[in-house]
């Protein structure tokens, strides 16, 4: 974990109240190269439509798909204001994206909520999700929890 990571991270964090100001709930991601350039930006998308599958993460890892080759794609850091959940790290997975660097924790971000309907957390560490895959994808968090939980309270 470098400088740049941290101030990448705290992008994330910008990104996700911004997205809860603008009527979403309040998670970002971004993919940076190898080099900490940024390449995408992603705030939740679950709204207006109700789309629960539009979680940044995962609406990020489709775009890197679509737009980015797969070289760069594994070279790449996606960076998460809140653990990426098991649908969300599946996406990373099948993106071919080589790292993660997330703020809150998925444990503690449940704890905040709680059981709300349009966040029914799954507690499973995206650790754990890829270390069911056959290739490594390196994983940085949490980081800066109390600047990524910001943006949730009183959103829920």
């Amino acid at each position: 974990m470098s400088e740049g990571d941290l101030a990448l991270l705290r992008r994330t964090i910008t990104l996700s109240a911004e997205a809860h100001a603008a009527g979403q709930h309040p998670f970002a991601a971004l993919l940076a190269d190898a080099e900490g350039r940024v390449l995408m930006e992603q705030a939740n998308a679950f709204h207006p439509q109700g789309d629960g599958t539009a979680h940044a993460e995962r609406v990020l890892a489709t775009r890197a798909c679509l737009e980015l080759p797969p070289e760069v794609r594994a070279r790449s850091t996606l960076f998460s204001s809140a653990e990426p959940c098991a649908m969300c790290a599946g996406a990373i997975y099948w993106a071919g994206i080589g790292r993660v660097v997330f703020g809150l924790s998925e444990r503690r971000l449940k704890a905040l909520i709680g059981p709300h309907p349009e966040n029914l957390t799954l507690d499973l560490p995206c650790r754990e999700v890829f270390a069911a895959g056959q290739r490594r994808i390196e994983v940085v968090g949490p980081l800066l929890e109390d600047e990524a939980e910001a943006p949730h309270r009183g959103a829920w």
